[in-house]
């Protein structure tokens, strides 16, 4: 690769991660003039590299994709217990989705909502189906309504990382507990500790009996 070619890829790459932060902290209303001089370039340069708004947001959806398909693989949700599972999807789904917010805001085509869901959705949706099958989770709600909670759950918890009120962990952690608490299965109520049997009466010694009078 040619020194250009480095040189270009670097600002590319710069001028992607300044305006994930821009669109994380500000939401849909940044226009492309507010991405150029947050990242400390001329509106030409930007556009030399993104000819339209909706160029810009496709390569942030394209980043966040492959940020979050990456940390799921690395989490290997399929080599470790459910509620562990659910512990480490979680924290890859709100790190990925705080910074890229622009995973939300592309409008997605039927072939990119196919993409999303055999990349993102199916290795997510497996965890709930595995957790359903052992016994970990409840019976009583199916599969996609426990999924469902779980995401709004998720929604909730990453606008507080947005405007900085949780850190990623201590989201992370809020999330699944409050989660969990809620998905897993009940335990059995513990048997009463057995009867406690009455102490054995104290036996007293007898008095002995006054001696005889001497007459």
């Amino acid at each position: 690769m040619s020194r250009n070619m480095i040189l270009r890829d670097h600002v590319r790459a710069g001028i992607l991660d300044v305006a994930a932060a821009v669109l994380a902290e500000r939401g849909t209303s940044v226009s492309m003039t507010d991405i150029a001089q947050a990242a400390g370039v001329a509106r030409a340069t930007l556009y030399r590299y993104f000819p339209n708004r909706e160029a810009l947001l496709y390569a942030l959806y394209e980043a966040a994709l492959a940020d979050l398909t990456g940390r799921l693989a690395d989490a290997r949700l399929d080599a470790v217990p459910t509620e562990e599972a659910v512990a480490r999807m979680t924290r890859a789904t709100i790190a990925a989705t705080a910074r890229y917010r622009a995973l939300g805001l592309f409008d997605r085509t039927p072939r990119e909502a196919r993409r999303i869901e055999r990349q993102l959705a199916a290795p997510l949706r497996a965890v709930f189906e595995r957790g359903a099958a052992s016994g970990a989770f409840r019976r009583d709600l199916p599969v996609h309504t426990l999924a469902e909670l779980y995401f709004s759950l998720l929604e909730g918890v990453v606008s507080r990382v947005i405007r900085h009120r949780l850190s990623v962990e201590e989201a992370s952690a809020s999330a699944t507990t409050l989660f969990l608490s809620g998905a897993l299965a009940p335990q059995p109520a513990p048997p009463p500790p057995p009867a406690t049997p009455p102490p054995p009466p104290v036996a007293f010694p007898e008095r002995p009996s006054a001696p005889p009078a001497s007459g």
